[in-house]
Protein backbone atom coordinates (compact mmCIF):
# COMPACT_ATOMS: atom_id res chain seq x y z
CA UNK A 1 0.00 0.00 0.00
CA UNK A 2 1.40 3.41 -0.92
CA UNK A 3 2.00 5.81 1.95
CA UNK A 4 -0.66 8.47 1.19
CA UNK A 5 -3.35 5.78 0.93
CA UNK A 6 -2.17 4.15 4.16
CA UNK A 7 -2.24 7.49 5.97
CA UNK A 8 -5.81 8.16 4.85
CA UNK A 9 -6.91 4.69 6.00
CA UNK A 10 -5.21 5.28 9.34
CA UNK A 11 -6.96 8.65 9.69
CA UNK A 12 -10.27 6.90 9.01
CA UNK A 13 -9.40 4.29 11.66
CA UNK A 14 -8.68 7.06 14.20
CA UNK A 15 -11.98 8.76 13.41
CA UNK A 16 -14.34 5.79 13.19
CA UNK A 17 -12.82 3.16 15.48
CA UNK A 18 -10.90 5.27 18.00
CA UNK A 19 -13.30 8.22 18.11
CA UNK A 20 -10.57 10.85 17.93
CA UNK A 21 -11.60 14.48 17.46
CA UNK A 22 -11.21 16.15 14.03
CA UNK A 23 -8.41 18.33 15.46
CA UNK A 24 -6.44 15.31 16.69
CA UNK A 25 -6.89 13.44 13.40
CA UNK A 26 -5.79 16.54 11.52
CA UNK A 27 -2.60 16.70 13.61
CA UNK A 28 -1.81 13.01 12.99
CA UNK A 29 -2.42 13.44 9.27
CA UNK A 30 -0.14 16.49 9.10
CA UNK A 31 2.70 14.69 10.90
CA UNK A 32 2.40 11.58 8.76
CA UNK A 33 2.15 13.59 5.55
CA UNK A 34 5.46 15.20 6.49
CA UNK A 35 6.86 11.70 7.03
CA UNK A 36 5.58 10.59 3.62
CA UNK A 37 7.22 13.58 1.94
CA UNK A 38 10.51 12.83 3.72
CA UNK A 39 10.30 9.15 2.73
CA UNK A 40 9.47 10.05 -0.87
CA UNK A 41 12.63 12.14 -1.14
CA UNK A 42 14.55 8.99 -0.25
CA UNK A 43 12.76 6.78 -2.75
CA UNK A 44 10.40 5.16 -0.25
CA UNK A 45 6.78 5.22 -1.38
CA UNK A 46 5.29 2.12 0.22
CA UNK A 47 4.21 1.71 3.83
CA UNK A 48 5.91 -1.68 3.96
CA UNK A 49 9.28 -0.05 3.20
CA UNK A 50 9.30 2.12 6.33
CA UNK A 51 12.16 1.22 8.65
CA UNK A 52 13.34 2.28 12.10
CA UNK A 53 16.32 4.04 10.53
CA UNK A 54 14.05 6.07 8.26
CA UNK A 55 11.83 7.09 11.18
CA UNK A 56 14.92 8.11 13.16
CA UNK A 57 16.34 10.05 10.21
CA UNK A 58 13.04 11.90 9.90
CA UNK A 59 13.12 13.00 13.55
CA UNK A 60 16.81 13.90 13.32
CA UNK A 61 16.17 16.03 10.24
CA UNK A 62 13.42 17.85 12.14
CA UNK A 63 15.75 18.51 15.08
CA UNK A 64 18.36 19.93 12.69
CA UNK A 65 15.73 22.32 11.36
CA UNK A 66 15.14 23.58 14.88
CA UNK A 67 11.78 21.97 15.58
CA UNK A 68 10.75 22.20 19.22
CA UNK A 69 11.18 19.14 21.43
CA UNK A 70 7.42 19.06 21.94
CA UNK A 71 6.92 18.88 18.16
CA UNK A 72 9.46 16.07 17.83
CA UNK A 73 7.78 14.18 20.68
CA UNK A 74 4.40 14.54 18.96
CA UNK A 75 5.86 13.36 15.64
CA UNK A 76 7.38 10.36 17.38
CA UNK A 77 4.01 9.47 18.92
CA UNK A 78 2.28 9.85 15.55
CA UNK A 79 4.83 7.56 13.88
CA UNK A 80 4.59 4.90 16.61
CA UNK A 81 0.81 4.84 16.42
CA UNK A 82 0.86 4.61 12.64
CA UNK A 83 3.50 1.88 12.61
CA UNK A 84 1.64 -0.18 15.22
CA UNK A 85 -1.55 0.10 13.17
CA UNK A 86 0.30 -0.96 10.01
CA UNK A 87 1.64 -4.03 11.82
CA UNK A 88 -1.80 -5.02 13.12
CA UNK A 89 -3.27 -4.50 9.65
CA UNK A 90 -0.66 -6.76 8.07
CA UNK A 91 -1.15 -9.37 10.82
CA UNK A 92 -4.88 -9.54 10.13
CA UNK A 93 -4.65 -9.39 6.35
CA UNK A 94 -3.62 -13.00 5.78
CA UNK A 95 -0.75 -11.91 3.53
CA UNK A 96 2.20 -14.24 3.11
CA UNK A 97 4.83 -13.28 5.64
CA UNK A 98 2.37 -11.44 7.87
CA UNK A 99 3.44 -13.56 10.82
CA UNK A 100 6.89 -12.03 10.48
CA UNK A 101 5.55 -8.48 10.43
CA UNK A 102 7.65 -6.20 12.65
CA UNK A 103 6.59 -2.89 14.15
CA UNK A 104 9.39 -0.74 12.74
CA UNK A 105 8.75 2.25 15.03
CA UNK A 106 8.26 0.32 18.28
CA UNK A 107 11.70 1.43 19.53
CA UNK A 108 11.43 4.97 18.19
CA UNK A 109 12.17 7.62 20.79
CA UNK A 110 12.25 11.41 20.75
CA UNK A 111 13.67 14.01 23.14
CA UNK A 112 11.43 14.68 26.10
CA UNK A 113 9.58 17.96 25.78
CA UNK A 114 10.92 20.80 27.91
CA UNK A 115 8.85 21.28 31.04
CA UNK A 116 7.77 24.90 31.00
CA UNK A 117 5.12 26.45 33.18
CA UNK A 118 2.10 27.80 31.26
CA UNK A 119 1.49 31.49 30.91
CA UNK A 120 -0.87 32.95 33.50
CA UNK A 121 -2.48 36.37 33.19
CA UNK A 122 -3.15 38.38 36.33
CA UNK A 123 -6.65 39.27 37.42
CA UNK A 124 -5.92 42.95 36.81
CA UNK A 125 -4.78 42.18 33.26
CA UNK A 126 -7.92 40.12 32.59
CA UNK A 127 -10.08 42.96 33.91
CA UNK A 128 -8.26 45.42 31.65
CA UNK A 129 -8.71 43.23 28.56
CA UNK A 130 -12.43 42.77 29.22
CA UNK A 131 -12.95 46.46 29.95
CA UNK A 132 -11.39 47.36 26.60
CA UNK A 133 -13.57 44.84 24.77
CA UNK A 134 -16.70 46.08 26.56
CA UNK A 135 -15.99 49.66 25.44
CA UNK A 136 -15.83 48.50 21.82
CA UNK A 137 -19.02 46.47 22.22
CA UNK A 138 -20.91 49.53 23.45
CA UNK A 139 -20.51 51.00 19.96
CA UNK A 140 -22.86 48.31 18.68
CA UNK A 141 -20.49 46.29 16.50
CA UNK A 142 -21.79 42.67 16.58
CA UNK A 143 -18.25 41.34 16.20
CA UNK A 144 -17.18 43.22 19.31
CA UNK A 145 -20.21 41.93 21.23
CA UNK A 146 -19.22 38.41 20.19
CA UNK A 147 -15.60 38.92 21.21
CA UNK A 148 -16.64 39.90 24.74
CA UNK A 149 -18.70 36.71 25.03
CA UNK A 150 -15.87 34.58 23.61
CA UNK A 151 -13.24 35.89 26.06
CA UNK A 152 -15.63 35.82 29.03
CA UNK A 153 -16.56 32.19 28.32
CA UNK A 154 -12.99 31.01 27.66
CA UNK A 155 -11.87 32.49 30.98
CA UNK A 156 -14.99 31.69 33.02
CA UNK A 157 -15.31 28.04 31.95
CA UNK A 158 -11.66 27.23 31.18
CA UNK A 159 -12.67 25.40 28.01
CA UNK A 160 -10.48 24.60 25.02
CA UNK A 161 -10.76 26.68 21.86
CA UNK A 162 -12.05 23.67 19.91
CA UNK A 163 -14.72 23.15 22.56
CA UNK A 164 -15.74 26.79 22.31
CA UNK A 165 -16.01 26.88 18.51
CA UNK A 166 -17.93 23.59 18.53
CA UNK A 167 -20.70 24.98 20.74
CA UNK A 168 -24.27 25.22 19.48
CA UNK A 169 -26.88 27.58 20.86
CA UNK A 170 -28.67 24.74 22.64
CA UNK A 171 -25.48 23.75 24.46
CA UNK A 172 -25.79 26.82 26.69
CA UNK A 173 -28.14 26.75 29.69
CA UNK A 174 -28.43 30.42 30.60
CA UNK A 175 -30.77 29.87 33.52
CA UNK A 176 -28.43 27.25 35.01
CA UNK A 177 -25.19 29.07 34.10
CA UNK A 178 -23.74 25.94 32.50
CA UNK A 179 -22.45 24.96 29.09
CA UNK A 180 -22.22 21.47 27.62
CA UNK A 181 -18.98 20.84 25.73
CA UNK A 182 -17.49 17.90 23.85
CA UNK A 183 -13.81 17.50 24.69
CA UNK A 184 -10.98 15.18 23.73
CA UNK A 185 -12.02 11.65 22.89
CA UNK A 186 -15.56 12.90 22.24
CA UNK A 187 -16.14 13.04 26.00
CA UNK A 188 -18.99 15.31 27.01
CA UNK A 189 -19.02 17.36 30.20
CA UNK A 190 -21.06 20.19 31.70
CA UNK A 191 -19.09 23.23 32.84
CA UNK A 192 -20.33 26.17 34.94
CA UNK A 193 -19.69 29.83 34.16
CA UNK A 194 -20.25 33.05 36.09
CA UNK A 195 -22.57 36.04 35.97
CA UNK A 196 -20.27 38.28 33.84
CA UNK A 197 -20.14 35.55 31.18
CA UNK A 198 -23.92 35.20 31.45
CA UNK A 199 -24.40 38.91 30.71
CA UNK A 200 -21.98 38.70 27.78
CA UNK A 201 -23.72 35.66 26.30
CA UNK A 202 -27.15 37.23 26.66
CA UNK A 203 -25.95 40.38 24.89
CA UNK A 204 -24.47 38.27 22.08
CA UNK A 205 -27.62 36.21 21.62
CA UNK A 206 -29.87 39.26 21.77
CA UNK A 207 -27.90 41.92 19.89
CA UNK A 208 -24.95 40.30 18.13
CA UNK A 209 -25.81 36.90 16.70
CA UNK A 210 -29.09 37.96 15.01
CA UNK A 211 -27.16 40.54 12.98
CA UNK A 212 -24.61 38.00 11.71
CA UNK A 213 -26.83 34.96 11.22
CA UNK A 214 -26.96 33.59 7.66
CA UNK A 215 -27.92 30.45 5.78
CA UNK A 216 -24.58 28.87 6.69
CA UNK A 217 -24.96 29.56 10.43
CA UNK A 218 -26.89 26.47 11.43
CA UNK A 219 -27.06 26.02 15.20
CA UNK A 220 -23.55 27.43 15.84
CA UNK A 221 -23.34 29.61 18.93
CA UNK A 222 -20.52 31.85 17.74
CA UNK A 223 -20.48 33.17 14.18
CA UNK A 224 -17.85 34.81 12.00
CA UNK A 225 -18.35 37.98 10.00
CA UNK A 226 -19.91 36.04 7.10
CA UNK A 227 -22.33 34.12 9.27
CA UNK A 228 -20.56 30.73 9.31
CA UNK A 229 -19.40 29.03 12.49
CA UNK A 230 -16.52 30.90 14.09
CA UNK A 231 -13.23 29.08 13.44
CA UNK A 232 -10.42 28.28 15.85
CA UNK A 233 -7.95 30.40 13.88
CA UNK A 234 -10.13 33.49 14.30
CA UNK A 235 -10.22 32.90 18.06
CA UNK A 236 -6.43 32.44 18.14
CA UNK A 237 -5.96 35.73 16.31
CA UNK A 238 -8.38 37.49 18.65
CA UNK A 239 -6.65 36.30 21.83
CA UNK A 240 -3.14 36.80 20.45
CA UNK A 241 -4.03 40.38 19.53
CA UNK A 242 -5.43 41.08 22.99
CA UNK A 243 -2.38 39.61 24.75
CA UNK A 244 0.23 41.16 22.46
CA UNK A 245 0.72 44.19 24.71
CA UNK A 246 0.16 42.37 28.01
CA UNK A 247 3.43 41.89 29.95
CA UNK A 248 4.57 38.30 30.41
CA UNK A 249 6.20 35.54 28.43
CA UNK A 250 4.86 32.34 26.96
CA UNK A 251 2.24 31.51 24.34
CA UNK A 252 -0.50 34.06 23.72
CA UNK A 253 -3.26 31.84 22.36
CA UNK A 254 -6.61 30.85 23.88
CA UNK A 255 -4.92 28.18 26.01
CA UNK A 256 -3.42 30.98 28.09
CA UNK A 257 -6.94 31.83 29.26
CA UNK A 258 -7.54 28.17 30.15
CA UNK A 259 -4.28 28.10 32.12
CA UNK A 260 -5.27 31.35 33.81
CA UNK A 261 -8.73 30.09 34.78
CA UNK A 262 -7.29 26.93 36.35
CA UNK A 263 -4.61 28.80 38.28
CA UNK A 264 -7.02 31.44 39.57
CA UNK A 265 -9.39 28.68 40.74
CA UNK A 266 -6.62 26.97 42.70
CA UNK A 267 -5.41 30.30 44.08
CA UNK A 268 -8.96 30.88 45.29
CA UNK A 269 -9.06 27.57 47.15
CA UNK A 270 -10.73 25.24 44.63
CA UNK A 271 -10.13 21.51 45.06
CA UNK A 272 -7.68 20.00 42.59
CA UNK A 273 -10.09 17.25 41.55
CA UNK A 274 -12.85 19.78 40.95
CA UNK A 275 -10.49 21.70 38.64
CA UNK A 276 -9.59 18.42 36.89
CA UNK A 277 -13.28 17.78 36.19
CA UNK A 278 -13.85 21.35 35.04
CA UNK A 279 -10.96 21.18 32.57
CA UNK A 280 -11.83 17.68 31.35
CA UNK A 281 -8.39 16.22 32.13
CA UNK A 282 -8.24 12.43 32.02
CA UNK A 283 -5.32 12.41 34.48
CA UNK A 284 -4.96 14.33 37.72
CA UNK A 285 -1.27 14.62 36.91
CA UNK A 286 -2.09 16.93 34.02
CA UNK A 287 -4.02 19.23 36.34
CA UNK A 288 -1.22 19.27 38.93
CA UNK A 289 0.90 21.54 36.75
CA UNK A 290 -1.31 24.40 37.95
CA UNK A 291 -0.31 23.75 41.55
CA UNK A 292 3.28 24.30 40.40
CA UNK A 293 2.22 27.57 38.77
CA UNK A 294 0.62 28.73 42.01
CA UNK A 295 3.69 27.70 44.00
CA UNK A 296 6.04 29.57 41.67
CA UNK A 297 3.92 32.71 41.91
CA UNK A 298 3.95 32.42 45.71
CA UNK A 299 7.74 32.04 45.72
CA UNK A 300 8.12 35.07 43.47
CA UNK A 301 5.88 37.15 45.73
CA UNK A 302 7.93 35.98 48.72
CA UNK A 303 11.22 36.88 47.04
CA UNK A 304 9.92 40.36 46.25
CA UNK A 305 8.16 41.13 49.53
CA UNK A 306 9.94 39.36 52.38
CA UNK A 307 12.82 41.32 53.92
CA UNK A 308 14.87 38.18 54.53
CA UNK A 309 14.13 36.44 51.25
Amino acid sequence: MNLPAAIEQYALHLTVERGYSPQTVRAYRADLSALAAFAGERGVGSASELTLDLYRDWLWEGSQRGLAKSTLARRSASARGFSAWLTRTRDSSGDTGAADAVDAAARLRAPKADKTLPRVITREQIDGILAGLAARAEEGDPGAVRDVAVIELLYAAGIRVSELTGLDVDDVELDRLTVRVVGKGSKERVVPFGVPALHALRAWLRMGRPRLVAAASGPALFLGSRGARLGTRAVYELVAGLLADVPGGGPSGPHALRHTAATHLLDGGADLRAVQELLGHASLGTTQIYTHVSTERLKEAYRIAHPRA
